[in-house]
């Protein structure tokens, strides 16, 4: 069976992974970089790109002797080519660049966003086209159809901050430190939701899009007036009112989508309990499924991307990358969507 060989620096994880056709990931290694970005509450692009080029290297070297293999047992390289943070996109690209040429094998550059919308096939042999993915991260936010490989259409996208982002900021101001999200979730579960009063941004708009930088704004204001009320409950209050508004725009998205397959959750906040629980209550109102990956892979991980380098390898109509394809900052899924109201580059 093919094999190859996945590797991911679109953010602050360094990572490299080995997937067979079969959906079985021989082996990956992550070097997370939370210690190192914790100081400063948040990811430093120029650290995390010096990271990614210290790491890197012997990270493959050490994936590949976890699985007994060498470079000459794969057959094809994928890596990450955007969107992110361009310092590490670029350091995950140039090594794939030099592994395939080096090898003489196929390159296959891999959006981040795809690697996300595939990684629940990854899991789940039975998920078929098209399937409803909403995709939650801290740097994105959309509801989109997945039609088949390389083929998507978007619904709804954040138009200022992603989920994640807001998940981010809000423990920042409640001092939990980096990362955030999974530190605001375990403070929640010891609040009042109903004890804090936050807005919930565009809830019930006609336009399914999301929007989560007025309920950061709430949540500064309420840490910085706080009355009879504990962090814990800002914790509980915010998580309620982002899930509020994730159904909500969900919904009003599904709506307007054509008959899929599946309601399935894909990104960093994928791993939020409170956050599937929702979502899986919401597929069942529409007599769908919900398929959410496994919380391994919910956050940057190169097993998807690996994966998805697999789908393109096993399509009728492959051909590899060239050698001089440039990293993107930024790369739609859906570039012919229409740009949205009040929306800025993020969207």
């Amino acid at each position: 069976m093919r094999v190859v060989l996945g590797i991911e620096s679109s953010c602050d994880e360094t990572a490299a992974a080995l997937v067979r056709e079969d959906r079985t990931v021989l082996a990956q290694r992550i070097a997370s970089q939370d210690e190192v970005h914790r100081p400063y509450g948040g990811v430093v692009p120029e650290i995390a790109a010096r990271a990614h080029a210290e790491r890197l290297a012997p990270l493959i070297a050490a994936t590949l002797a976890d699985a007994g293999m060498t470079l000459a047992d794969v057959d094809a390289v994928a890596a990450t080519a955007g969107p992110g943070l361009i310092g590490g996109v670029m350091v995950g690209l140039v090594s794939a660049k030099a592994l395939a040429m080096a090898s003489d094998k196929p390159l296959i550059a891999v959006n981040h966003l795809e690697g996300h919308a595939l990684s629940p096939r990854l899991a789940d042999a039975s998920l078929a086209y098209p399937y409803l993915l909403l995709l939650v991260s801290g740097g994105h936010c959309q509801v989109l159809e997945v039609q088949g490989l390389g083929r998507y259409r978007r619904l709804a996208t954040t138009i200022d901050d992603a989920l994640g982002e807001a998940f981010d900021k809000t423990a920042k101001i409640l001092g939990l430190g980096y990362p955030g999200g999974p530190a605001v979730e375990k403070l929640a579960r010891d609040g009042d939701a109903k004890k804090v009063r936050l807005p919930r941004p565009l809830l019930g708009s006609e336009e399914p899009h999301f929007s989560f930088a007025g309920l950061k704004s709430a949540v500064m204001r309420a840490k910085q007036n706080q009355g009879d009320y504990s962090d814990a409950d800002i914790a509980a209050s915010f998580q309620q009112a982002a899930l509020d508004c994730v159904i909500d725009r969900t919904r009003r998205a599904m709506a307007a989508a054509g008959d899929m397959t599946a309601l399935v959750v894909a990104g960093g906040v994928a791993a939020n309990q409170a956050i599937r629980a929702g979502l899986e209550k919401l597929a069942a109102e529409h007599d769908l499924p919900f398929v959410a990956p496994p919380l391994a892979l919910c956050t940057d991980n190169a097993a998807m991307i690996g994966w998805a380098g697999m789908e393109r390898l096993m399509s009728h109509d492959f051909a590899p990358d060239p050698l001089d394809i440039a990293a993107r900052p930024r790369w739609p899924l859906d570039p012919d969507a229409a740009p949205v109201r009040g929306a800025g580059v993020k969207a």
